[in-house]
């Protein structure tokens, strides 16, 4: 489908343009054009302006959205909307027959918009943090986001009030920090008030290094944000290292504003539901990236962030950047989903066992972005692969996760990725809100059709308490990833059937491709010389981001360098069926 923008031939203008006009005088009469999409097309141009323009542009999305979808967003540099919009507006496609319609300028989308947008709210530059407290409000008093530039050239033009103007609100006064004072202020006045979802929180990168780039991945996110009226943020979850955003700030002001926010959300919560935090650390202000010192690798960042949320009953969507247009997937009607699982078991041969995870599609942009070049790989099906897919996203695709169903082929499998319905560390959940963790879980797991959990990840082995929870909805399979960040003597747990369910690690030193002789070495280092005589053995392997082709191609090169070991590739399903009739014995 090829959608054009910013039509200059006046007659092709005039008519959608008078179309809009006419609709502004009623938004009910907006509202029953359910038969037209409409679409905006961000440009190429990499500025300021253009972060401005996409930052006005999402709040925007975020309030037409929240009836229904109306409006959609692509991208002159970025394809993948198009591609998702193609998909969905084909035959059987629940976009099927939506006629498209473009709006022009930003001037045609705020009288598109019309009576839905209450006022603007004007963020101070001087203080990054403000862009996200501004989108917090918007989202509550459905206002846009404008950068000062952009409220001079537009706020009298387009005769709209000044819902809130936070420049020189923040001084640093309360905490020593303008940043910490921002979100403190924001947490008091939104947050404590219950004017928030305590549903989803979003980390969003603020505009410390993202405006004057003009990298806009987490500002064509905040259609979410606003849609779902959520608290929005961005702190170090570390409390013994300054941030480099902040260099003034006093040692742990932001963990200590973290932990502020947090205990607030689970106040609200209050046992009864978990939260989802949607986004990720700033790898450029948090951890060692080239051109940040910080003692902090950017691995133990995401894992002490994790260890931070989980005790407050809160999962991780963790990548969840140029995500476009959660705001429309999210309304797709979902129908259930099935798998087809084997039948037929048997006891294990004289062999060497393999089960590949294709994983990390645990979070919105690998899903979004980086599956549909994998798993468009002419030859996936030739082999057994179980993909790891959160079930929990399905809150936010549930016509990506469909379309992925609809097309597997009889060798894909599906289960759940980091941890669970959700990235946290089980250990941390308090025992009184076990329960809660697993109805959570039983709740999306029965969704998309999943009985495993291939890639639980902690700082020790599970608990037995733990372990008992994942027997309630996973009793097909456990596996982990231990890694002790702590140093508190955290350890991998022997292979062993639990209560029925077969618990063991997942091998997790081949994850990282980079060609096909260095993959079939990791994974012939993780499997012992004594291996070919000791049989059977399991070996479930953990493989990111990858084409099934190459996994294919990596697995014989393996068949030839450990010719001893007489490999078989088999489903989850079998694998783990065949590892407990092992183990059980």
């Amino acid at each position: 489908m090829k959608i054009n923008h910013r039509i200059c031939n006046l007659v092709k203008y005039v008519v959608p343009v008078l179309l809009i006009f006419i609709a502004i005088g009623s938004d009910a009469k907006i509202a029953t054009e359910s038969n037209l999409l409409y679409t905006y097309k961000l440009s190429k141009e990499a500025s300021k302006t253009s972060y401005d323009e996409t930052m006005l542009v999402a709040c925007i999305q975020g309030i037409v959205n929240r009836k229904e979808p109306s409006l959609y967003v692509l991208s002159d540099s970025y394809k993948r909307p198009e591609y998702w919009l193609d998909i969905f507006s084909a035959e059987n496609g629940w976009l099927a027959g939506r006629k498209t319609r473009d709006i022009a300028d930003l001037d045609a989308l705020v009288k598109f918009a019309g009576k839905r947008i209450k006022g603007v709210i004007i963020w101070d530059p001087q203080v990054p943090a403000s862009i996200n407290v501004a989108t917090t409000i918007a989202g509550i008093e459905d206002g846009i986001v404008l950068s000062p530039e952009f409220a001079e050239k537009y706020q009298s033009k387009w005769n709209m009030p000044i819902i809130k103007d936070l420049r020189g609100m923040f001084t640093g006064k309360e905490t020593g920090s303008k940043k910490n004072d921002a979100y403190r202020w924001a947490v008091r006045e939104y947050l404590n008030k219950g004017l928030c979802s305590s549903h989803l929180l979003c980390l969003y990168e603020d505009s410390f290094t993202t405006r004057s780039k003009g990298d806009v991945g987490y500002v064509i996110t905040r259609d979410w944000a606003v849609k779902n009226r959520s608290f929005v943020y961005d702190l170090s979850p570390w409390g013994d290292e300054i941030p480099s955003d902040d260099p003034g700030q006093k040692m742990g002001t932001d963990l200590k504003t973290y932990k502020v926010m947090l205990k607030e959300i689970l106040k609200q919560t209050a046992g009864k539901k978990m939260t989802e935090v949607a986004g990720f650390f700033a790898f450029s202000k948090y951890s060692n990236v080239p051109g940040n010192k910080s003692k902090h690798e950017p691995v133990p960042t995401e894992w002490e962030t994790v260890h931070i949320i989980s005790p407050y009953n809160c999962y991780q969507n963790t990548v969840a950047s140029s995500c476009y247009n959660q705001s429309v997937h999210s309304q797709a009607p979902f129908t259930a989903v099935k798998q087809e699982k084997p039948a037929v078991f048997h006891k294990p041969e004289n062999k060497t066992y393999i089960c590949i995870l294709m994983a990390d599609y645990d979070s919105a942009t690998p899903l979004y972005d980086f599956m549909p070049k994998h798993w468009d790989d002419k030859r996936r099906g030739t082999i057994p692969l179980l993909w790891g897919i959160n079930p929990n996203l399905v809150e936010t695709f549930p016509d990506i996760i469909q379309h992925i169903y609809r097309s597997k082929s009889k060798n894909d499998y599906f289960a759940a990725d980091a941890s669970a319905a959700g990235y946290m560390n089980p250990n941390q959940i308090k025992k009184k809100y076990l329960p809660l963790f697993i109805g959570h879980n039983k709740r999306f797991y029965e969704k998309l059709d999943m009985t495993l959990s291939p890639m639980v990840l902690d700082f020790d082995e599970p608990t037995a308490d733990v372990k008992d929870a994942f027997t309630q909805f996973s009793p097909d399979g456990f596996a982990t990833i231990v890694i002790d960040m702590h140093k508190d003597g955290g350890k991998l747990p022997k292979p062993q059937v639990w209560k029925g369910m077969p618990v063991m690690e997942l091998i997790n030193s081949a994850c990282n491709f980079s060609n096909e002789e260095q993959t079939a070495k990791e994974m012939s280092d993780a499997i012992p010389v004594s291996s070919g005589t000791n049989k059977p053995g399991f070996h479930f392997f953990r493989i990111v981001w990858t084409s099934p082709g190459q996994v294919i191609d990596a697995i014989e090169v393996l068949k030839k360098k450990r010719p001893d070991l007489d490999i078989e590739v088999t489903d989850p399903y079998l694998f783990f069926n065949m590892f407990k009739n092992h183990y059980s014995n």
